[in-house]
């Protein structure tokens, strides 16, 4: 049994098993292990498809054993679900006056001199009349945990996710299918492919399509001593300055050591003085950043360099724009000593075209025919490289008038990737509004308000609508003519209704783990239940220590006052805290939780509710934390001995922080009361509480999302093209598009890139 595979497939919707579609018996019965197997999916809130549930019968009970343990050990079946109030959803009266006496007591010595109270095992004093002890599985001080539970509730969820089969053809499909993604990989797609790198060869024909996939790939043919392989996939000094700093960060983008610096010293930030550690995590993190590489990778690297097929002109322009972090990628990689070897020869032509600024810069031209205001010569440039034509088209227009530069941006249109098209389509309605607040969300975490371009004020509100407007027209002109070029035997197809809600995922690179419940950011998730519980685990794997998590909700209400339920405040309107836990126990973790009322959200005219979680302590959230919300159409319960309150069952959205996580923060969710809907999104951002969490950017990325192109929108197109009738059922039609198709991303990517 491969868990490895089973861990993949799971993400699909599937579980994975080495045999083959023609060997199962449709006819077959189940057996008893098969069936016990189907009783402890249940209790974790999937079912079987029917094609499944016969497979299962080829295989043994030890394989049917492992993938039970499997499904435990993603759904953190055997984690630590105890917070730190026991039966937390009566609110334990605590507040700042206990914690003040509690503080002082134990500065004039607690029981030595002379107070009433308990000293826990902690050290704590906790004197008479302050915290109520029996509520409590730890220390209700420091928020240490004395007590964990090794249970949690199964089987409560009122709708179960059905797993279909996955055989080895189909996950070397998904294999081939991620190596080949035109589009980025979100960091999902990126951790399966990485754990699919270890079990599969590749396939001797791969293309590799995105830069940032070829990082991946190049890692492992150099684990396997084929540094030469890996050169086909390097194929400029951009190429090759990606690799090596992957190497050195584990970021498949580029990111300049300055600013990893600088993100370091504000992870490291703490509001409480004596505990601020930014200066020293600068100086950690400079000196991680320096420089150092033996022999062999100094003659691979040379050998990279000397092999482009490139001029050396071309080269030295491809570097031009990370100057500073080649001359330090230079020297620290000898390249002048090895550029002087026999056979070196157009390395060394390389740097010296480089050191000496012998060339020219294609950026320097569009420039200097900007500042001149030669259209003519800007838009023929621009025509040269249609990626980079894109990314500058909205500020072009407004130099020099939409009716020209969309003219010349027509003729290159259908060249440019699908999801770089749709992109500007997204953007073109908020970039042309005067008042709208747009967003930049770089990889270091946080969102970043832009200032819109000066050059708006020029045009009347009515100009800029028609730009906007212009640009839609582009775009959809281009996807028809895509769709209309894909063959199909197809005369039905069925969209379902919930898909023109659900906005296509371009631009939105989601930076956490989706183990069971991939979704689209954008997501709406309803809400069947009078319950909506939110959760937070992190600490697995790791050995006790103080590890501060916080799991916290801002409430909105009609007349935009606000509330909040975190740490400081355990109760409010609508919503209940199970306590602020500080500290990890050994291995397991631990858990925070939030429970909202719908009824009472609704008397109490809320309109939507802000999920948050972020690290108190110094640094970015733990690897491995896990965080998402419960919901069930039956009420779910909550252990009165120990405050458990996890069901796996009943997880609607859950996710996981990855290793490469640089975030402090993440908005994960916002509930719209009234709609009783929940919207899946990601917001990074840099704060240790949720006030650091802007509601409007929250608004602003929400409002983003909803003026994306849906994903019932983009089917619109298709059936247009392809003149594709109407299905009144899936059942009915030729291509059937259900709300469960869409909660996979790569086969929604595959549409977008008319591959299905």
């Amino acid at each position: 049994m491969n868990n490895t595979l089973t861990t993949v497939a799971l993400r699909y919707h599937a579980l994975y098993l080495d045999i083959r579609h023609e060997d199962i018996n449709l006819n077959s019965e189940a057996t008893a292990p098969v069936m016990a197997l189907v009783a402890r999916l249940k209790e974790n809130g999937f079912c079987l498809s029917e094609e499944l549930l016969h497979a299962l019968n080829n295989v043994s009970a030890d394989t049917l054993a492992e993938i039970t343990k499997c499904i435990n050990n993603v759904m953190g079946v055997n984690l630590n679900w105890a917070p730190l109030v026991k039966k937390w959803n009566v609110p334990t009266g605590e507040n700042r006056v206990d914690h003040l006496l509690t503080l002082f007591t134990n500065l004039l010595g607690g029981k030595k001199a002379g107070f009433k109270g308990t000293t826990l095992r902690c050290g704590h004093f906790i004197p008479e009349g302050t915290f109520p002890l029996e509520r409590y599985n730890g220390c209700p001080f420091c928020g240490t945990p004395f007590r964990t539970a090794n249970f949690v509730y199964k089987g409560q969820g009122s709708k179960l996710k059905e797993l279909r089969l996955f055989t080895n053809k189909d996950m070397q499909n998904v294999f081939a299918s991620l190596l080949a993604s035109p589009t980025p990989l979100d960091a999902t797609q990126k951790d399966s492919l990485e754990k699919l790198l270890t079990e599969f060869a590749l396939p001797e024909d791969v293309q590799v399509a995105m830069k940032e996939t070829a990082m991946l790939v190049v890692k492992t043919l150099i684990s396997h001593d084929k540094a030469m392989e890996a050169a086909a996939l390097l194929k400029t000094p951009t190429d090759i300055l990606r690799y090596l700093w992957y190497e050195k960060t584990g970021l498949v983008q580029i990111v300049e050591p300055k600013t990893l610096v600088a993100h370091a010293r504000r992870m490291y930030y703490h509001v409480f003085g004596p505990l601020d550690m930014g200066a020293d995590a600068a100086v950690d993190m400079k000196l991680k950043l320096k420089l150092k590489y033996n022999r062999k990778a100094c003659l691979r690297v040379a050998l990279w360099m000397n092999s482009l097929p490139m001029t050396a002109s071309q080269a030295a322009e491809n570097m031009n724009p990370k100057r500073g972090m080649w001359v330090r990628m230079i020297r620290a990689l000898r390249m002048g000593e090895y550029s002087r070897k026999k056979g070196m020869e157009h390395l060394a032509e390389i740097i010296d075209v480089f050191y000496n600024q012998s060339y020219s810069t294609w950026q320097g031209r569009v420039d200097k025919a900007r500042i001149e205001n030669d259209a003519d010569k800007t838009l023929d440039l621009l025509k040269e490289r249609p990626g980079l034509f894109a990314r500058s088209l909205f500020a072009t227009m407004l130099r020099f008038g939409s009716k020209r530069v969309l003219a010349a941006f027509d003729e290159i249109a259908d060249k440019l990737p699908a999801r770089l098209l749709l992109s500007l389509g997204n953007a073109a309605e908020s970039y042309f509004d005067f008042n709208a607040t747009r967003l930049a969300r770089p990889i270091t975490g946080g969102a970043v308000s832009i200032e819109p371009n000066k050059l708006l004020a020029l045009y009347n509100e009515t100009e800029r609508q028609k730009m906007a407007s212009e640009v839609m027209d582009i775009y959809k002109e281009s996807m028809v003519r895509r769709f209309a070029a894909k063959k199909t035997e197809a005369k039905t197809i069925y969209i379902d209704p919930a898909l023109y809600k659900i906005p296509v995922g371009v631009g939105d690179r989601a930076t956490t783990i989706q183990d069971t419940s991939c979704a689209l950011m954008g997501t709406r998730f309803k809400v069947e239940g009078d319950a909506v519980r939110l959760f937070l685990q992190w600490g697995k794997g790791l050995h006790a220590q103080p590890l501060d998590m916080d799991l916290s909700c801002r409430i909105t209400f009609d007349n935009y006052t606000t509330a909040e339920c975190a740490f400081y405040n355990l109760s409010c309107v609508g919503a209940k805290h199970s306590g602020d836990i500080r500290s990890i126990p050994e291995m397991v973790g631990t858990a925070e939780y939030i429970e909202l009322s719908m009824p009472d959200l609704l008397a109490a005219k809320a309109k939507y509710v802000m999920f948050t979680c972020n690290a108190y302590s110094c640094g970015t959230l733990s690897p491995n934390l896990v965080v998402g919300w419960m919901d069930s159409a039956y009420p779910m319960q909550l252990s009165e001995e120990t405050g458990v309150a996890y069901d796996p069952s009943c997880v609607q959205h859950m996710v996981r922080l990855s290793e490469s996580n640089l975030s402090k923060g993440l908005v994960f969710g916002v509930l719209d009361v009234e709609k009783r809907e929940i919207v899946w999104l990601e917001m990074p951002f840099t704060s240790q509480t949720i006030r650091g969490a802007d509601s409007m950017s929250a608004e602003t990325l929400l409002s983003k999302l909803e003026a994306k192109l849906t994903i019932g929108e983009l089917l619109d197109w298709k059936a247009m093209a392809q003149n594709l009738k109407p299905a009144a059922t899936a059942q009915e039609a030729d291509e059937a598009y259900t709300y469960e198709w869409a909660l996979n991303p790569a086969d929604v990517a595959r549409l977008l890139n008319q591959e299905g």
